[in-house]
């Protein structure tokens, strides 16, 4: 809708409605998102009752907190662009209209500022399935200039917020929720590393006033770039508040007439952190990823914690028939099968088979684990480099940064801004795709960059999609030492994230839960340990350990051979039960529970149609109330008949200090689910570091 006072769009899906509005020729503000507006909405009513009144103290007109906020423009807070000439000086535009394109569920913006020779573009995208909006921002010169801060479209924060959730973390500690008040001032959250990072993954949550993981209205934000990003969340001295991403600051280190943001992934949920949870996995996993082939996700298998780098073909061979029995269906070679690499200091780089280790090739490797019915997988890390490799004798300009850099990892990063060096690296790796059938790269990147640099990550992204081109019937999957670079943006790029090198079952827990509030089952690797884990020491119960790798993309990484009976015949049952589940598991929606136990952490696969479910309550520690709390469980049809039933009674306490009759000890029960989502199930008694799963079907 257009006039002469103002001018407005909107855009609509079955859950939400976000609508856009400028006074005039200026850049738009969102003057609302939320709930689903009627069709007839008058826009002009809607921008003219948004207006804040003004007072004391105030300017005589409130500065627009449009979707690029321009300091030009006396805009108090945090401006989304900043902007030098080549000279240095500051480039202060004032955008005016200059056209709209609207095609199916895109609205595309154009702004021009005819002073500076800038133009600047905002496209925004609903999808009515998945029910996120996808926003991004394009900046135009007809000069080079220098950009220090581009933020993708701004979106105003909810004024029934008491606070905000984001995502820390650390290695083997992945995906850690902090809650932050809102304030007057800024909370301004940057990652430099040149990564996704561990510590600051690019997520954010604005829960209203009572929202819980079931209900109430929550906000939620994802932006999709791997190279480090920067966010602010700012509340306004007027009160208003803004949130901003974008990549780090001053990422890009050349002048250029043409720079975009990434994607930023938005959507309003009306029932909880589940409603924003649910449209990033789905989003994810049905419009990101682009899959390598139509098969089942097959059970995983990485000899990693079985031998390190030390690789003997006998061994791996006998660890790969072990693995097979159990059920593994891909077994995937890790670190050490190439140049002289007996540790992390060598051979990064020299991707060539290691004649001492493998006198004939990967062949007779690939053979044996092909004959035990299993695909065949191996580890790279492209953009890595070590000093003591032939590749950094030759060239050591190639690595990115200072010849006196602090290494990390023993090792340096190649320059991948460079076409030689993805040139060189495409060629090693194709070589060895091409020469073997070869199924799976885990792809690994493990350590920080010494500087952030836009183009070392548009180089990573080339030098995948030529790989994916070229070889798409191989599966990537993305590992940063664990968790450090997951974003929809590698996603594009890959099918699977190792989620953290840590294998305790008990952290895997937690952080497999927070991740689940952008994550879809199919894409997480989660994968049975060693009895005792090897990053925390901790010694965890074989059962307890199968559950928790079966609430995601299940794996094993230990040594088979150090299995006694008992545990071989747990792993084969769990790892059977995921086989067994996994067609309609894997499209499945992973639901966060409210759970009145803080001790339990629980969550609900719910499959698509509502037909089934799964709930995995997993206990972390010792209740403070003796006896177990009910557990409600969500989204399940208020009038219909359900048969829950316990199917892991074995892995329960001893009669001793489990004495009572609860029915699900016994039997199945068949209850509506009015019943279930508003007393719950009460589940028998438990230690802690354990795991009750029940099994849901409409009747």
């Amino acid at each position: 809708m257009i006039d002469e006072t103002f001018q407005a769009w909107r855009l609509d899906d079955v859950r939400q409605t976000l609508v856009l509005a400028a006074r005039r020729t200026r850049l738009p503000e969102v003057v609302y998102w939320g709930p689903p507006l009627p069709k007839g909405e008058d826009l002009g009513t809607l921008y003219h009752a948004y207006a804040l009144d003004v007072t004391g103290g105030m300017l005589d007109e409130n500065p627009d907190l449009s979707i690029l906020p321009e300091a030009s423009r006396t805009f108090p807070g945090q401006p989304g662009l900043i902007l030098r000439a080549q000279d240095g000086s500051p480039l202060l535009p004032k955008f005016c209209f200059d056209g709209a394109d609207e095609t199916g569920d895109t609205l595309t913006l154009h702004y021009k500022d005819d002073d500076t020779n800038l133009r600047y573009t905002a496209r925004f995208q609903t999808d009515p399935d998945t029910r996120i909006i996808t926003a991004k921002a394009f900046l135009d010169s007809d000069d080079p200039v220098h950009l220090h801060w581009l933020s993708a479209p701004v979106i105003p924060g909810p004024q029934l917020s008491d606070e905000m959730i984001d995502v820390a973390g650390r290695w083997t500690g992945e995906f850690q929720l902090n809650r932050t008040a809102w304030s007057p001032g800024m909370r301004y959250r940057e990652n430099r590393t040149g990564r996704t990072g561990h510590e600051h993954f690019p997520g954010l949550i604005v829960p209203c006033r009572g929202a819980t993981n079931t209900q109430g209205h929550a906000y939620a934000f994802h932006y999709g770039w791997s190279g480090g990003h920067k966010m602010i969340a700012e509340e306004l001295p007027d009160g208003r508040r803004q949130i901003q991403f974008g990549h780090a600051a001053r990422m890009e280190v050349n002048a250029a007439k043409h720079f975009e943001s990434a994607s930023l992934y938005l959507t309003f949920s009306d029932d909880g952190l589940n409603g924003c949870a649910v449209a990033f996995q789905r989003h994810l996993r049905d419009r990101i990823i682009t899959p390598a082939n139509d098969k089942p996700r097959p059970v995983h298998y990485n000899c990693w914690e079985a031998v390190y780098f030390d690789h003997k073909l006998d061994i791996l061979q006998d660890i790969a028939t072990r693995a097979a029995k159990l059920g593994a269906e891909r077994f995937v070679l890790d670190d050490g099968w190439f140049g002289q690499r007996d540790d992390d200091t060598t051979s990064l780089s020299d991707w060539q088979v290691d004649p001492r280790k493998y006198p004939d090739g990967l062949g007779p490797l690939i053979d044996h684990v092909h004959g035990e019915g299993m695909t065949f997988g191996i580890w790279f890390e492209p953009e890595m480099i070590n000093e003591d490799s032939d590749l950094h004798r030759a060239h050591p300009d190639w690595a990115l940064g200072s010849e006196d850099q602090t290494l990390g990892r023993q090792q340096k990063a190649l320059n991948m801004g460079l076409p030689e060096v993805r040139d060189f690296v495409y060629d090693r790796m194709a070589a060895i795709l091409t020469e073997y059938p070869i199924d799976y790269i885990k792809w690994d990147h493990n350590r920080v960059l010494p500087a952030p640099d836009a183009d070392q990550t548009r180089g990573s992204y080339a030098l995948l999609d030529r790989l994916r081109e070229d070889f798409p019937h191989v599966e990537i999957e993305s590992c940063a030492s664990g968790g450090g670079r997951i974003d929809f943006g590698i996603m594009k790029r890959t099918q699977r994230v190792w989620l953290s090198d840590s294998n305790d079952a008990l952290e895997r827990l937690k952080m497999q839960h927070n991740a689940a509030l952008f994550l879809p089952m199919s894409v997480t690797g989660s994968h049975v340990g060693p009895r005792k884990c090897h990053t925390s020491g901790r010694i965890l119960d074989i059962s307890f350990r199968a559950w928790v790798a079966a609430q995601r993309h299940m794996g094993f990484e230990m040594d088979p051979r150090e299995l006694n009976e008992h545990e071989e015949a747990v792993l084969k049952d769990v790892t059977s039960w995921w086989k067994h589940n996994r067609d309609w598991l894997i499209p499945a929606d992973i639901l966060r529970l409210d759970s009145a136990d803080p001790a339990v952490i629980a969550e609900q696969q719910l499959a698509r149609d509502g037909s089934k479910f799964v709930i995995f309550a997993g206990k972390a520690e010792t209740s403070d109330q003796i006896a177990p709390r009910p557990l409600r469980l969500t989204r399940l049809f208020h009038d219909a008949t359900y048969r829950v039933r316990l199917i892991n009674r074995e892995s329960g306490a001893p009669a001793t200090l489990s004495r009572g009759t609860p029915v699900l000890k016994e039997k199945a029960i068949e209850v509506s689910g009015a019943w279930l989502m508003t007393q719950g199930v009460t589940l028998p008694w438990s230690f802690p570091e354990s795991m009750w799963v029940l099994e849901g079907e409409r009747l």
